[in-house]
């Protein structure tokens, strides 16, 4: 008897269902482009050992029927897997549509569990785009943005409506006088004229039956760089005016569709912001508003016809990650008035983002908002730090000052909608007659919104601070790509990424901003392989400061997102960019020896040799495109590429290393720490390096003396080699140079330099030195992927229950559901607790205790000296 396909999977009696539903890595997304969008979930069941046996995913475009069982455009049938990320594969998907889909899931005893949500995606338009690209002009030097209008009618009922919106430039959108949505700096930044940008937003609640007006502000962002620095982005290939496209598709209720699209019946004013730089500030003169000129009983008789563009790339692709938001409100913590016309607002703590300053005053009033991360002894703002690159051609665009002019129209409010900034302070020069209070001046912390995915907890209070400065850094640099600082530069420099990757996927959910600017490394590399230091780039950084130590991003991106997220599609979409990069760095260095590189920037005394630490990072490459080739699947590129790793290896440590002294060079904390940390000690010497490192840090009074590269290895190099409680005395030092040292001097942000007086390098707001946020999860937490089962699949657990540290307790959110490693002194043991998600399993190691008790029960570990956990959660008592 065949019975209908729904009532085969009706639940049974049991625990848990698939939760937390997403496609491509986003929660019921809008404007889609990928053909195989992949579906993600996780199995909610808190029984000991739970695990899912077995998936059945259905699709359709029906949301009752798929509820109900049924899938119109994809059913797979009970598949015998515990995969949680499935790529779709089912009939080919139709532009402007949405498709609903549901995970049924069976638990370890093979029962189908009780049913979930029902989640959805809807693709974007296919590239089927009506519109033309359109503008006011050509002139790049025209400084006030343009508004753009036009007004429709629509004579149904309208069921639903959608604004696919490309740009050259940034832009706002507007229907009937309300802002579309809350995204801030739209479309991300990219390589112009190789790859454009659109986004999708519904617009349903917003359009009416019968007269409607749409309107578009355009300004600058990267595509038109009006400001003049040292990078030369005003002479970027790409540059002109800002231009977009607009497809508005309204489906009616009777089925029937029409598009309003950017034609020659639209026109264009020059709006009351008269000037906009990314790099810079914004200048708005308040004067010049035209109130409702995005509404549809506005006169526009005096409105100038648009002209058409052509369009920047003929690559228009979806954008498809977390936007850039104003995340966080910060008011304003201390106000101090300096004379009659001069006033500080003083936040409280570095962010990046914008000040909404709201104030009245007659009309003609010029208020200057000058934005600075440091003062003066004599309490006015100091830029002197952020803007040394600046190269200004006249006076009429002061770094990060934003300038606004009163109308006279009672208390008015201004916000930059083109800029940002890096902050704590704002010098307000007013009118004389002006008087100012604290509510007068907000901040907004703005960055890339990408969801919160770990937290940490100790009870060291300098320790918890320093993870929360490196969170700060880290949000504060990513704006739809990696950055190095908010403010003086806003370069996506990939050392600084490379660096920091774990500590943002331990903390946060990056995954989208990671593959949009892999695809920006794909846009900028050369046929030769060769990347550019700084990535997207108008052209600079590709004949200094590039090299393996830095542009191993295309490398350690992939690799981390293979390892904290279990895709392979990262690696499979780098592949061939790594191979012809390794390649070419194989061509310059036949030796297996490179120089070419940055070597250990910014150290606090010492630098190590280059050649030492490129050549280590060319290893790193090498052997990740060894890993990456035998996982997709390419056994010849394996055997290789192995081979050029251990051609390097040996290299290197035929120059370098002192077999007999367990010596790396002269012996320098980078010289030490970078080979053990990235592998290439061989196994007899591993004990001996170590040592000499531990032996080095205790004669430089037990402080770092490293650079950039120096700090992602050193902790690591020292908890993973028996001397964690040396790696936690570095970690948790106050006195100069460590981290705590610009804690305890007021630090809410990571800094350029060790020393807080240092003359140049002195960003207040770096990510650079920010693998300590990832080292905390690691080194102390014991939090490690396991590279044969990537994604936490199974979860490497190595806590190390550090002297001086009382207790400890950190959580991230990985694709299985929350692990948790939390430890605390009771005496003379350590009781010590951990979670496993459902559908993985750990392995815990515990070096040199005596004896491990689970409730009471005493444990022993395998001949490996690690315990095997299932999911679930134990409490463990260590002595």
């Amino acid at each position: 008897m065949k019975f209908p396909l729904y009532l085969l999977f009706l639940p049974v009696a049991g625990f848990g269902q698939a939760v937390r539903l997403q496609t491509e890595y986003l929660t019921n997304p809008i404007g889609l482009d990928a053909l195989h969008p992949r579906l993600s979930w996780q199995l909610s069941d808190s029984r000991p050992g739970a695990r899912q046996s077995a998936y059945q995913l259905i699709a359709g475009t029906d949301s009752a029927e798929v509820a109900a069982g049924k899938g119109s455009v994809w059913q797979t049938g009970k598949v015998l897997s515990d995969r949680n990320r499935v790529s779709y594969a089912g009939k080919t998907l139709l532009p402007f549509t949405k498709y609903f889909w549901k995970v049924s899931v069976w638990d370890k005893d093979g029962k189908v569990l009780p049913g979930g949500s029902v989640a959805s995606f809807e693709t974007g338009n296919g590239n089927e785009w009506k519109g033309a690209w359109i503008s006011d002009s050509r002139d790049v030097k025209t400084r006030p943005a343009p508004y753009f209008r036009k007004t429709f009618d629509t004579k149904k009922k309208i069921r639903s409506a959608r604004a696919y919106i490309a740009a050259g430039g940034l832009y706002e959108l507007f229907l009937n006088g309300e802002k579309i949505g809350n995204h801030r700096l739209d479309p991300m930044y990219t390589r112009f004229d190789r790859r454009t940008l659109y986004v999708t937003y519904d617009v349903t609640r917003q359009l009416k039956e019968g007269k409607n007006a749409v309107g578009v502000l355009l300004g600058n962002g990267w595509y038109n760089h009006q400001s003049t620095a040292v990078w030369y982005f005003h002479e970027a290939p790409w540059r002109n005016r800002p231009a977009f496209c607009l497809d508005l598709r309204v489906t009616y209720e009777d089925g029937t569709t029409e598009t309003i699209s950017t034609d020659k019946t639209w026109k264009t004013a020059l709006s009351p912001i008269i000037f906009n730089s990314i790099y810079t500030a914004e200048h708005c003169d308040s004067r010049k508003e035209l109130p409702g000129w995005n509404t549809a009983s506005f006169d526009d008789k005096g409105w100038k016809e648009v002209i058409y563009r052509a369009a920047p790339s003929t690559h228009v692709v979806a954008q498809a990650l977390h936007p850039i938001r104003n995340v966080e409100e910060v008011r304003t913590r201390n106000l101090t008035r300096l004379n009659d016309t001069t006033w500080v607002f003083d936040l409280g703590r570095t962010i990046s983002g914008v000040s909404r300053f709201r104030v009245s005053g007659p009309a003609g009033s010029i208020i200057r908002l000058k934005h600075a991360e440091r003062l003066y002894p004599d309490g006015r703002a100091d830029m002197s730090n952020i803007d040394v690159h600046y190269r200004p051609t006249d006076d009429t665009d002061p770094f990060q000052t934003d300038i606004f002019i009163l109308n006279g129209k009672g208390e008015q409010s201004f916000m930059p909608s083109f800029s940002y900034k890096g902050f704590q302070y704002v010098e307000v020069t007013a009118p004389r007659e002006t008087e100012l209070r604290p509510e007068n001046l907000t901040g907004y912390f703005m960055h890339s919104d990408v969801p919160a995915v770990g937290t940490v907890r100790s009870s060291n209070p300098t320790l918890d601070k320093i993870w929360w400065a490196t969170n700060n850094s880290y949000l504060s640099n990513l704006f739809g790509y990696p950055t190095d600082c908010p403010q003086r530069e806003k370069n996506g420099w990939t050392g600084d990424a490379h660096i920091a990757v774990e500590t943002g996927l331990y903390s946060f959910d990056g995954i989208t901003v990671y593959e949009k600017w892999l695809g920006d490394h794909r846009d900028e590399q050369q046929p030769n392989g060769v990347l550019p230091a700084i990535i997207p780039t108008s052209g600079w950084g590709y004949e200094w400061a590039n090299g393996p130590d830095w542009t191993s991003t295309i490398a350690l991106i992939p690799w981390n997102l293979y390892l904290f997220y279990g895709d392979t599609q990262p690696l499979a979409d780098n592949y061939d960019n790594l191979r012809r990069y390794v390649d070419h760095i194989a061509d310059l260095a036949p030796d297996g020896l490179t120089s070419w590189g940055l070597g250990d920037w910014v150290p606090v005394k010492s630098k190590s040799p280059v050649e030492l630490t490129s050549s280590v990072y060319y290893f790193v490459d090498a052997t990740i495109l060894a890993r990456a080739a035998g996982i997709l699947g390419k056994t010849a590129d394996q055997v290789r590429y192995a081979a050029l790793a251990e051609k390097i290896r040996q290299a290197v440590n035929a120059k370098y290393l002192n077999r007999e002294t367990g010596m790396y060079g002269s012996g320098l904390q980078t010289e030490l720490s970078v080979p053990l940390q990235w592998g290439l000690v061989p196994e007899e010497l591993k004990a001996k390096v170590a040592a000499n490192l531990a032996k080095r840090v205790e004669a430089d009074g037990k402080a770092i003396d490293v650079g950039l590269l120096g700090t992602k290895a050193i902790l690591n190099a020292l908890s993973e080699n028996g001397y964690a409680d040396l790696a936690y005395a570095l970690a948790s030092r106050e006195t100069f140079p460590s981290w705590g040292w610009w804690i305890k001097n007021g630090a809410t942000t990571l800094y350029e330099n060790w020393p807080i007086d240092a003359k140049s390098d002195i960003s207040l707001n770096h990510i650079m030195f920010g693998e300590i946020g990832a080292w905390i999860y690691k080194g102390l937490g014991g939090i490690k992927p396991d590279p044969q089962h990537p994604g936490f699949r199974n979860v490497l657990l190595e806590p190390n229950f550090v002297s001086g540290l009382e207790h400890f307790e950190a959580q991230h959110e990985g694709p299985y559901g929350t692990i948790r490693s939390a430890w605390k002194r009771t005496g003379t043991a350590v009781s010590y607790d951990v979670s496993i998600p459902a559908n993985s399993t750990a392995t815990l190691t515990l070096r040199g205790k005596k004896r491990i008790l689970q409730d009471g029960r005493e444990q022993k570990p395998d001949a490996q000296g690690k315990l095997r956990l299932m999911a679930g959660t134990y409490h463990f008592t260590v002595e």
